[in-house]
């Protein structure tokens, strides 16, 4: 009983994080039932469950879905009461109800999680024993508990959007720079293709997780522009620090897909496996010294020196393969250069130095994590172009 416990209570020591969310919403939802039940009369269990729904692991994105959440909830709501007046409450209002908050989604850009909280708020809104009294009552606390869940998003988790930008590059990097070293000790040791074949999957997973980098660092952005508490110019840092922890996680995965093609050539050779493997351990070595040096001060000149290390081991790569290139089989020979090819990228990426990381504009928010797609005052200017272009093309005639 006693080992149960310390493994109950560990399981919670060891999410501290998911932890202090569900603590302030369970806070909020408390604090929403107590406001709401006193400023509208029995307001307080929708403002409760509308404030489960709008808080956020961020003020930010709490702002995003829940300004995002009373826009749909709102119109969908509205028509819904208006067809509850000429139908009644039935299955043509629930249906319609749904109908109309999914077609206000999707017409909004929402995402997927308003998707659900939107239809749901909204039959809240024109519950049983609706009248004019009670839908006004119930809008009411839909916008209270919103609030409140806003302004308790602040204390759901202890770093700022540009502390959460950190801890993303350096969990990310960190699972990179370990995967190199894994491949490096393996290509020492002679490689399998089960091997190589078990690298390019952990590679592929984590590219995976390059989307919720991005939406982190666009979100650290975006939170420096509007509040005085954040600077500009850190975010904007950061921005360039996850591109670039982007274009060297892609070039990890394209090693693992290089070591695993190799292990399919029957003509290859292992003659040049210590080589590479050394210079895999240096390329995992400059990205470790790199994610260490993340938060220094006075770290411009050591993550220089870093990224003249790694090109430096690039080149005596290319050396050592040019002077064996009569041994090697071409197509290893070329494989082998790729992986040259993909460390310097790695090391430009490093001291970002290349011109990839600020010429080309990188996309946005992915559309899965985003909340409003598209501004609506972007498309309610394009609405009110469109009738006005009707109005002009009709008295013309």
């Amino acid at each position: 009983m006693k080992q149960f416990f310390n493994w109950l209570i560990k399981l919670f020591i060891n999410r501290r994080n998911w932890v202090r969310q569900i603590i302030v919403a369970a806070i909020a939802s408390a604090t929403a039932w107590v406001i709401g039940d006193a400023l509208v009369y029995e307001g307080g269990v929708v403002a409760a469950i509308m404030c489960a729904l709008s808080v956020r692991i961020s003020l930010y994105k709490s702002i995003r879905e829940g300004l995002g959440l009373i826009v749909g909830t709102s119109i969908g709501a509205g028509v819904a009461l208006l067809i509850v007046y000429y139908f009644g409450f039935g299955v043509i209002a629930i249906g319609m109800t749904v109908l109309l908050c999914l077609v206000v989604v999707r017409g909004l850009r929402l995402g997927e999680v308003a998707a659900v909280n939107v239809p749901v708020t909204a039959l809240i809104v024109i519950g049983p024993g609706i009248s004019g009294s009670t839908a006004e009552h119930r809008v009411a606390s839909t916008l209270i508990g919103a609030a409140v869940g806003i302004v308790f998003s602040y204390f759901s988790h202890p770093n700022t959007p540009a502390g959460r930008t950190v801890n993303q590059i350096s969990r990310l990097g960190g699972r990179g720079a370990e995967l190199i070293s894994e491949m490096a000790e393996g290509v020492a040791a002679g490689f399998t293709q089960k091997q190589s074949g078990a690298w390019l999957a952990k590679a592929r997973l984590l590219v995976e997780e390059i989307p919720t980098l991005r939406s982190q660092a666009i979100e650290a952005k975006r939170y420096a522009r509007w509040s005085p508490l954040a600077e500009v110019d850190e975010a904007e840092s950061l921005y360039i620090q996850g591109v670039a922890i982007e274009h060297m996680v892609v070039q990890i995965r394209s090693m693992a897909r290089t070591l695993f093609d190799s292990t399919l050539d029957k003509n290859r050779k292992s003659t040049i496996d210590r080589q590479i493997a050394y210079a895999l351990s240096a390329t995992s070595s400059a990205i470790t010294e790199k994610l260490e040096l993340l938060e220094s001060e006075n770290r411009d000149s050591q993550i220089d020196n870093i990224a003249r290390d790694l090109r430096l081991a690039a080149d005596n790569l290319t050396e050592e393969l040019i002077a064996k290139a009569d041994e090697l089989p071409r197509t290893q020979f070329v494989r082998c250069i790729s992986i040259v090819s993909q460390m310097k990228i790695i090391a430009n990426s490093l001291d970002e130095s290349s011109p990839a990381l600020y010429s080309v504009s990188t996309p946005g928010e992915p559309s899965s994590t985003g909340v409003i797609g598209i501004s609506p005052v972007k498309q309610s200017t394009k609405v009110w172009q469109g009738i006005w272009r009707a109005l002009r093309s009709f008295f013309r005639r």
